[in-house]
């Protein structure tokens, strides 16, 4: 496990952690179909792997963390396409060293005015 969380991919294959990967070899690692990582290149524009003669994709390490990044959101904490990709563009989800998914930290600001916002749920509450 790495230290956010989500297990490190690994590959069976021999070769270097830095290697580029076939469409084939990251959807075995993932447990995900070719044709859903084609998919998501389609709905996440940041995904892009490097096509060589014949349309070959090779993934990258960090198309891989990539990879295992809208794999955790979409299937695994349920998040719509829509909103995974917001996610990632807009910051809201990090990637740990491993790439491990992580809320953003909410700011100093934020963090009293929530408070309060939960508090004043807290008497309402009581109130009804």
């Amino acid at each position: 496990m790495s230290e956010g969380g989500s297990p490190e991919l690994r590959f069976d294959d021999g070769k270097d952690a830095q290697a580029l990967r076939t469409i084939g070899e990251v959807a075995k690692a993932l447990g995900v179909r070719q044709h859903v990582l084609r998919y998501w290149e389609q709905q996440f524009p940041m995904l892009q792997p490097l096509k060589r003669s014949g349309a070959r994709r090779y993934y990258r390490p960090e198309d891989v963390a990539l990879v295992q990044t809208i794999d955790r959101l979409v299937n695994r904490e349920g998040y719509t396409l829509k909103g995974a990709r917001q996610a990632i563009a807009g910051g809201m989800a990090r990637q740990g060293e491993a790439g491990a998914v992580a809320p953003a930290a909410p700011s100093n600001d934020l963090l009293p005015h929530l408070k309060a916002i939960r508090a004043r749920l807290a008497k309402a509450l009581e109130a009804a």
